[in-house]
């Protein structure tokens, strides 16, 4: 006999807010299953105002608390019994992230946890990942987000040490990466890898996503960094328009989508990574084992 629970996760990124409705499934004698049910994404552009300003807008904060309404009428639909929402560095880095979270919780009655860039990589790394990490390889798992990306170093099927860096999308867009970050990352990851003989890279998030669905790959297999290189030289050749009219991108996802590539080109560059898996797993998917078996500092709801 099964048993079925339904868990969700809200993720109030830089550069998008999404909820995550998952079914988890619990079977005598049987590992438990985390199915993806329904997904819904929001692009609220938050970095934009927290990077440039300082705080979030009067306009992109009455956006959220309409999306957080919408995510909540739609998990007591589904009739979740579980929930956790995590916010990231646009809403760590406003100076007013507090008093909105304050504000979505008197409103819509959503409590929301304001993690650091430590926690999302740990919640992030306990995703799904044990599927595509071999016991006998060296991967380096990189999230790359609107305002930061987070990198975590498994080895033989363990996870060594993660960090998160300052250099996402919308910061890039917003030229506010000092050229010195680009040497941070390069020198943390040589010097965390320099005694493995070969690596292989894990990437997420909403970009890479996008550009495995363009290649038309087989989801167990990866793509290249002559195929990425290619992308990258493919993408930098349009502009935004023809991004959107010729590739059908999204607009919100025609502009970051150039300098996430070029975020794990660097990441691979630097130690030597030729292949790059990507498995379509994220912060939500971490949120939701999170709160299953209670691994992280985020906080749990019921509706």
């Amino acid at each position: 006999m099964i048993k079925i629970k339904k868990y969700a996760a809200i993720d109030i990124g830089s550069n998008a807010m999404r909820v995550l409705i998952a079914n988890v499934i619990e079977e005598k004698g049987k590992a438990t299953q985390f199915n993806k049910s329904h997904l819904v994404r929001v692009p609220i552009r938050l970095g934009q105002d927290a990077f440039t300003v300082g705080e979030i807008s009067k306009e992109s904060a009455d956006r959220m608390i309409k999306a957080m309404k919408a995510f909540k009428l739609l998990m007591e639909v589904y009739q979740v019994e579980k929930f956790a929402a995590c916010a990231t560095s646009a809403m760590r880095e406003a100076f007013n992230g507090k008093d909105l979270v304050e504000r979505i919780e008197d409103e819509t009655g959503v409590k929301i946890d304001i993690i650091d860039g430590k926690t999302e990589a740990a919640i992030i790394s306990n995703s799904n990942l044990a599927a595509y990490i071999s016991t006998k390889s060296n991967y380096l798992y990189v999230d790359v987000g609107g305002g930061s990306t987070e990198f975590t170093l498994f080895s033989k099927g363990k996870r060594l040490v993660s960090k998160s860096f300052k250099n996402g999308t919308v910061r890039l867009l917003n030229e506010m990466v000092p050229e010195g970050v680009w040497s941070e990352i390069e020198k943390w990851i040589k010097e965390q890898t320099v005694n493995m003989e070969s690596i292989e890279i894990i990437g997420s998030g909403g970009n890479i996503n996008k550009i495995f669905k363009m290649s038309g790959k087989n989801q167990q297999r990866p793509l290249t960094l002559t195929y990425l290189n290619q992308q990258y030289k493919f993408l930098n050749s349009l502009s935004y328009e023809e991004r959107i009219s010729n590739l059908g991108l999204n607009q919100d996802r025609a502009d970051v989508i150039i300098p996430a590539v070029k975020i794990y080109l660097h990441a691979m560059k630097s130690c030597n990574a030729k292949h790059l898996y990507v498995p379509k797993i994220g912060l939500s998917d971490g949120i939701v084992k999170a709160m299953y078996y209670n691994t992280t500092e985020i906080h749990a709801h019921t509706l």
